[in-house]
């Protein structure tokens, strides 16, 4: 009976497990909306944050905005690879030994 048992379930399996696993899943969908916490407290986003804090930074004490002479033309950049460097890395020193020179001539 066994064997027989096991061959049906084998054949029929999705139109068994189907419905079986949209129980289970309703079930835990209800669950979960019942036992979780529905209320999220809103927070600036990440681009107000920082729109926020370069505008303090901007702002002097006297409450005006420090920019630029557009004569110095600080923003613009003199090269494309000056575009986007991180305050983190840095440019290296000038070097005063220049390379080692290679040694280019073939042995006789």
């Amino acid at each position: 009976m066994l064997p027989v048992f096991w061959a049906v379930f084998r054949s029929y399996a999705p139109v068994i497990l189907l419905p079986v696993s949209a129980a289970i899943g309703v079930i835990g969908y209800n669950l979960e909306s019942i036992l979780s916490d529905k209320y999220t407290p809103y927070k600036p986003s990440i681009e107000e944050q920082r729109e926020d804090r370069q505008l303090a930074e901007a702002t002097s004490a006297s409450g005006t905005i420090t920019v630029d002479k557009l004569e110095d033309r600080k923003f613009i950049p003199k090269t494309i690879f000056e575009r986007n460097i991180s305050s983190n890395v840095k440019k290296p020193p000038p070097s005063s030994s220049p390379l080692p020179e290679c040694n280019t001539q073939k042995a006789v």
